[in-house]
């Protein structure tokens, strides 16, 4: 009985160590990433957090990517990196209110495993990912807009969409924006800093903390249990300081 006591506790430890470390990814940054990023957390390699994108980007400056969290108890926040970017982190998410799932459009600078990072409350991380192949140089391609005289001119619009249901409904958002890395030649960075979907109380349901590879003009996909509530509005602002806010269709 107590050998298999013992057989049965090194079994379960061997576990935790694999999901602790032992990167299903085989990035060769992971080890790195994981010290910047999550410091002594524990760390499990979870299926039930889901990145979703292409298996080859066929546009290195637009690449799909969609992060679904499903069946994990209080999500404080979601991490979404890329490991070989040069600017490693895309955005950091907290869904309160909005279902911890977000759709969106990122740049990629090589083929690289993209990866969310979910923090419970008890303080261990989640991770999922998946391994996109790009041909390169979508983080130092200067933005497309940028070769239009007048695109200052529709800075921070946004256009949105809700597509209500009754178990389940989704808003979409794009906003004009040049979303500069910096590391095209001659152009400062200049990116969207923070985003947040709130309703007319000012209660937020989804805040964003976006950074320099999300893409340009960024579109991103919310999910809300139920029916959006009423008088939503995006706000958010840059690292130039200029503000957005817009009411939300529905």
């Amino acid at each position: 009985m107590l050998r298999c006591g013992i057989l049965v506790f090194l079994l379960w430890a061997g576990a935790v160590h694999a999901a602790a470390g032992d990167d299903p990814l085989q990035s060769p940054q992971w080890t790195d990433l994981k010290q910047r990023y999550l410091g002594a957390a524990r760390v499990v390699f979870d299926p039930q957090v889901v990145v979703t994108g292409p298996k080859v980007a066929e546009d290195s400056m637009n690449v799909p990517v969609g992060v679904k969290i499903s069946g994990l108890a209080d999500v404080r926040r979601v991490l979404v990196v890329a490991d070989l970017n040069p600017i490693v982190k895309v955005l950091e998410f907290s869904a309160q209110g909005a279902l911890p799932v977000l759709h969106f459009r990122m740049k990629l600078q090589q083929g690289s495993p993209v990866r969310a990072m979910a923090e419970t409350a008890d303080g261990v991380w989640h991770v999922g990912g998946i391994w996109i192949d790009a041909s390169g140089g979508g983080c130092t391609a200067p933005s497309v807009g940028r070769g239009t005289a007048n695109w200052h001119e529709t800075l921070g619009q946004v256009q949105s969409r809700v597509w209500p249901g009754e178990q389940q409904s989704r808003v979409k958002v794009n906003i004009m924006h040049p979303m500069d890395t910096g590391l095209a030649p001659g152009i400062p960075a200049f990116f969207i800093e923070r985003l947040a979907l709130q309703d007319a109380t000012g209660r937020e349901w989804m805040r964003i903390d976006t950074f320099e590879p999300v893409s340009e003009n960024p579109v991103f996909s919310f999910d809300f249990p139920g029916t959006p509530p009423p008088g939503l509005s995006l706000v958010g602002r840059d690292n130039n300081g200029n503000r957005i806010n817009a009411r939300v269709a529905q």
